[in-house]
């Protein structure tokens, strides 16, 4: 039988009576953290905490268990969510999550999608070699892979000199290379961004995009390899294209996760597949944005005023000795799941 109306705020009032100081002093507590955080709080303060937060949960328990009225019940239900949090829920400084994500959310994020990584790895290399074949039996070919403003003056029309030039241009002072590096960053963060957002199209679009980036790779290399320049190129481009294309197959690899969602659902809608996929290949895009902003930086400073090959040529090595040393857990998922196939056979 339902408790009336009055009798229900009556026994309230007599409720909040005996309890209301405890609820103020657990308040004030609270409002103290919210403003200052945790380090306000003395030490009779933090030990006094989860004592008055044990008393507002069983304030709540008796509260319900009695029908006490509505607009009591929706207070203590706040007040004890709030202190749950204080004593719980204890935030962490930016430096703190950041160092966590670096060293372990985003390694965890990239060794989930092991398959998908292998696979846009598989497809860029394809775009390389393709591009770089066809631009070395036909130079023609190479307006194919690379549109006219990404070219410049650089093609098969260009001089051997010009060229060369390219590779050694300090170009106009550190004011004009950091504004060229922040126009790389934001260059290739949206090619990033796009080859992770077109997954949603059953990832066609994002293999469509990782293997163009092949291709022009490729084209590049053929057309300096045929001017005896292949060396100098690569060692050109490695100190931030390590980085770089490290970030774009990260962000393919993304798309192909949100691609595999839509195509195979499951026991989910199509919807709620795409929408799980998506969270899991979050962390992989946003990791692949500050790797960006590196290679950004690699390349439009440390590519333009190291101009010695010999320290771009160890700069290379060092990236490239480094990213398989990070890929290392990724080969080991890879040849699990390969070894779990061979043996579901």
């Amino acid at each position: 039988m339902s408790v009336p109306e009055p009798q229900a705020r009556l026994r309230s009032l007599v409720f909040r009576r005996e309890r209301e100081e405890l609820w103020r002093a657990l308040e004030r507590l609270l409002d103290s953290i919210d403003q200052y955080g945790l380090r306000a709080l003395e030490a009779a303060e933090l030990e006094r905490l989860p004592r008055l937060y044990r008393a507002a949960l069983s304030s709540l328990s008796v509260a319900r268990a009695v029908s006490l009225d509505r607009n009591l019940l929706d207070y203590l239900e706040g007040l004890a969510a709030r202190a749950y949090i204080a004593v719980y829920g204890r935030s962490r400084p930016f430096g703190e999550v950041a160092r966590a994500f670096l060293l372990h959310g985003f390694p965890a994020a990239v060794r989930a999608h092991a398959a998908h990584v292998l696979t846009a790895t598989l497809v860029l290399l394809a775009g390389v070699l393709v591009g770089h074949e066809l631009v070395a039996q036909e130079p023609t070919h190479f307006y194919a892979f690379v549109s006219a403003d990404l070219a410049g003056e650089r093609g098969p029309g260009a001089s051997t000199q010009s060229l060369r030039e390219v590779l050694y241009d300090r170009g106009a002072g550190a004011d004009w290379l950091l504004a060229f590096a922040m126009a790389l960053f934001t260059h290739n963060a949206q090619i990033g961004l796009l080859a992770a957002a077109l997954g949603f199209v059953a990832g066609l679009p994002t293999l469509l995009l990782v293997f163009q980036n092949g291709l022009m790779l490729g084209a590049f290399g053929a057309l300096y390899g045929e001017r005896g320049l292949g060396l100098e190129f690569w060692a050109w481009v490695l100190p931030h294209g390590v980085t770089e294309l490290l970030a774009i197959v990260l962000c393919g690899a993304a798309g192909l996760a949100m691609g595999e969602g839509l195509l195979f659902p499951g026991r989910l809608t199509r919807r709620a597949s795409l929408a799980r996929a998506g969270r899991r290949a979050a962390p992989v895009v946003i990791g692949c944005v500050g790797l960006l902003f590196i290679a950004g930086l690699l390349e439009g400073l440390f590519r333009q005023r190291v101009q010695d090959i010999g320290v771009r040529r160890e700069a290379s090595a060092a990236r490239a000795a480094a990213t398989c040393g990070e890929a290392a857990p990724y080969r080991s998922s890879a040849r699990r799941m390969a070894s779990r196939s061979c043996s579901s056979r």
